[in-house]
């Protein structure tokens, strides 16, 4: 970890998906500048649908549904709202994280993959890696379906944006875009699975397994 002190902060409420830019922008530009450490923030977003780089018109298939924006993370089309906890993770990444090597950036992404796995198990949910598909699937029946979504991006070493964990959102509310470019496979979530988890809850797990996984 960055010799500075790292930080948590979970937010209350809702969180405007603008701010959230700002703040993350303002964060990795003092980590950069060795003024401040690590952070990792948790929020929840008012319903909204977010396009990566790779995002195609098409896939965005009720435009004026809920407010769209350009996030500048890979991927392509994904939904924030109420009941999804999104965690945004601003990392030193010239440093090594546990088992994850310095300027590794699929190191990186297979990282995040393996937190909320680990912290799935902690509900009885397993969750699984697919090839060519970044995120975290799960098992239902004769369906794959998609319960967390990651999308980063790294400036100069120092990673932003971060991971989408469905505990309890509205799962219609995806039905306005293709998730990730993905047409074949649906979108789940804890509750969704019979797992009445709280937000604190899940809090409560991916902080113990981030150490799992990133180190102290």
């Amino acid at each position: 970890m960055d010799k500075l002190t790292a930080t948590v902060q979970i937010e209350s409420g809702l969180t405007p998906y603008e701010t959230a830019i700002s703040l993350m922008r303002a964060r990795i530009a003092s980590i950069h500048e060795g003024t401040q450490g690590e952070f990792l923030w948790f929020v929840e977003h008012p319903p909204l649908y977010t396009a990566g780089t790779s995002a195609a018109e098409s896939g965005l298939k009720d435009p004026a549904r809920f407010p769209t924006y350009n996030a500048g993370r890979g991927g392509q089309w994904t939904y924030h709202g109420p009941g999804q906890r999104v965690v945004y993770a601003m990392l030193n990444l010239n440093e090594p994280h546990g088992g994850i090597p310095a300027r590794d950036i699929r190191g990186y992404v297979g990282g995040l993959e393996c937190w909320v796995i680990e912290t799935l198990k902690d509900f009885g949910i397993k969750g699984e890696t697919r090839q060519g598909r970044v995120g975290i699937w799960v098992v239902n029946g004769a369906a794959e379906e998609k319960i967390g979504a990651i999308g980063v991006r790294v400036s100069r070493w120092v990673s932003w944006h971060g991971l989408a964990l469905n505990v309890n959102p509205d799962l219609s509310h995806f039905t306005g875009i293709v998730p990730c470019g993905i047409t074949e496979h649906g979108v789940t979530s804890l509750a969704a699975l019979g797992v009445q988890a709280t937000m604190s809850e899940v809090d409560a797990a991916l902080l113990k397994n981030f150490t799992k996984v990133f180190g102290a």
